[in-house]
């Protein structure tokens, strides 16, 4: 159906059969991005649904109305052309996103259509993601006065899920795409506190009835008393998301369960807070700033511990958890880790190290671990993330790195095989450490070398010299050493009685043990290896001469320097000019 159908139909037709016509216009481009007709026929549609929008007596079109403006509002051809400062004025009064209490669910609350609010929500969705001036229109008007408003409404039993959901989405593109909106919405709307508890409300109403919250849960909560609302304290736009509301709980494992609509919410929330601590200059946080990191810190905690519906979604929200641990500085990490004095013991002495409650880290590693997996063009954004939280956790703190570098990194026992093979985590990280992608390595050789107390010596043993000489010649440690890390003098390794047995016959390149080979000479006269040797030298020396290859010797800095000269291989250069010199005396 052409627009020319559809604009006739506003002037030589009924009310009725208009709202046919729109029906059909809306199922006919329902799955298009781009209505592709010329951009003055469309400003004359907007401009006629606008004229029915504005009067009272279409209400009940208002429905058809406003999907017919979410479809044209997908469209990133100059969107603002067809969406003047009054029209999107207008989708905001229908998507009750106008900065005053009276306009929400309260004493209105019969006048309020979930249908129409988030069809408008939508629409300002689109316009949003696809146009900056549009973006501009949004920062200037009552658009986050309106979702912030909205935001400390989300303990409302009659708001609907799907509203909740759009005014996320919402904020979380006008926070990605308006950088200078952020530190508005943290300072001015206190966001962070009220997207906190927003996560926070999620997960108390994902418990199974009747059952108490977790210790962990509780000790955070309580801790969170001491913050008030002023944030003083006392020390991709239309996505297709369930209908369930959060209030609908399925078969809990465990004692937090969410549902997949809840983890979508959550996701959003996740995203919009990832935005608003994405600019904060982590080494100089005020008392207050402080005080939200870690509170953060402890919400990221329960929902590591959440179950889900399926794995996809319990992925989806580990996905975004450790998206956002990524932003937080790094010694708020311990309220990962939760003593055993405070909460018991639990069922699982896995999840229990030096009187600790590690399960949230261990969480992190199954997390790690799937992402082995993924294909080998999508290993950078799958494993950077969470490599680069492991590793900062690592180095700040002692509990969580021993722990780590006792999973990933134990007692050496498999000596007959290279560190690279095999499927444990060390064999996977290993693997990585030559990638071709140079970031996908330097992310495994860093984590793995702060696993072994940025020691050399350590690294090599575990990875071997050939897996470990890239990062050690770009740290300047080939020749041994440690790097700046600061970390405890005390030793952690306990070598196994299988290491111990062979450790005189490992070859420090390939990590392994290797039998005693035949000598390849044995058996040649001297003339022989004399002819060998030349041989060698000759094609050496033709691979120099034509680039093929730079030899290298290690400097007293620790890196490697290209030689000029093949003795400087066997000599120090000081050693190579004194012979050469030697050598003119003596021909003289």
């Amino acid at each position: 159906m052409n627009l020319d159908r559809v604009l006739d139909s506003f002037y030589g037709s009924s009310t009725d059969e208009l709202m046919e016509t729109l029906n059909a216009f809306n199922s006919q481009w329902a799955q298009v991005f781009s209505v592709s007709e010329p951009v003055a026929k469309k400003k004359k549609l907007v401009e006629n649904i606008f004229r029915y929008l504005r009067d009272p007596e279409h209400e009940k079109h208002y429905l058809t109305l406003l999907t017919t403006l979410r479809i044209l509002s997908r469209d990133k051809n100059g969107p603002d052309e067809l969406f003047t400062i009054d029209r999107v004025e207008t989708i905001l009064h229908f998507a009750r996103l106008v900065g005053e209490e009276e306009a929400f669910m309260t004493d209105n609350s019969e006048h309020f259509d979930a249908r129409i609010v988030i069809e408008a929500q939508k629409s300002i969705c689109n316009l949003i993601f696809n146009n900056l001036i549009i973006r501009r229109i949004c920062c200037n008007n009552s658009f986050v006065d309106g979702i912030m408003l909205r935001l400390k409404m989300f303990k409302d039993p009659q708001l609907p899920f799907e509203v909740k959901y759009y005014d996320m989405r919402a904020l979380f593109l006008i926070t990605a795409l308006s950088p200078e909106m952020r530190p508005k919405i943290r300072e001015k709307y206190h966001g962070l506190i009220y997207l906190m508890e927003a996560v926070d409300l999620i997960l108390k109403e994902a418990e199974e009835p009747g059952q108490k919250p977790s210790k962990k849960s509780q000790r955070k909560r309580n801790k969170d008393k001491s913050k008030t609302v002023s944030g003083e304290t006392k020390s991709q736009s239309e996505k297709t998301v369930p209908s369930t509301q959060l209030n609908e709980k399925k078969d809990a494992k465990g004692p937090h369960s969410l549902d997949s609509s809840s983890v979508d919410l959550c996701c959003e929330v996740l995203k919009v807070l990832y935005n608003l601590t994405l600019s904060y200059d982590r080494g100089h946080l005020d008392e207050v700033e402080e005080a939200h990191f870690l509170r953060l810190v402890g919400i990221l905690h329960d929902l590591l511990l959440t179950e889900a519906e399926t794995k996809e979604k319990k992925e989806e929200l580990h996905n975004h958890i450790v998206n956002m641990l990524t932003n937080i500085p790094s010694y708020c990490y311990e309220e990962l880790l939760v003593p055993i004095e405070e909460i018991g013991r639990i069922d699982n002495p896995r999840y229990e190290y030096e009187d600790m409650n590690v399960e949230a880290i261990s969480v992190l590693l199954e997390f790690l671990e799937r992402r082995f997996d993924k294909p080998s063009k999508e290993l950078y954004e799958s494993l950077s993330p969470v490599l680069t939280c492991l590793s900062s956790m690592a180095r700040t703190n002692r509990i969580i790195r021993k722990y780590l570098k006792n999973q990933i990194l134990p007692p050496l026992r498999d000596v007959e095989n290279r560190p690279e093979e095999g499927d444990t985590s060390r064999n996977k990280l290993v693997r990585l450490m030559t990638n071709p992608d140079t970031r996908v390595k330097e992310m495994a050789a860093d984590f793995l070398f702060v696993l072994c107390k940025e020691s050399a010596q350590r690294l090599v043993k575990y990875t071997g010299y050939g897996n470990a000489a890239g990062l050690l010649a770009k740290r300047g440690l080939m020749l041994g050493g440690r790097g700046k890390g600061n970390y405890s003098s005390e030793s952690e390794d306990s070598d196994t009685e299988e290491y111990l047995k062979v450790k005189e016959k490992i070859n420090p390149v390939t990590g392994c043990y290797e039998p005693k080979k035949t000598n390849p000479m044995e058996g040649m006269s001297d003339a022989e290896k004399e002819a060998e040797a030349i041989k060698l030298i000759n094609m050496m020396d033709k691979l120099l001469r034509t680039g093929t290859i730079q030899p290298c010797r290690v400097g007293e800095d620790g890196k490697p320097h290209p030689v000029e000269h093949i003795l400087e291989l066997q000599y120090p250069e000081r050693d190579i000019l004194a012979t050469e010199k030697e050598s003119a005396d003596d021909s003289d």
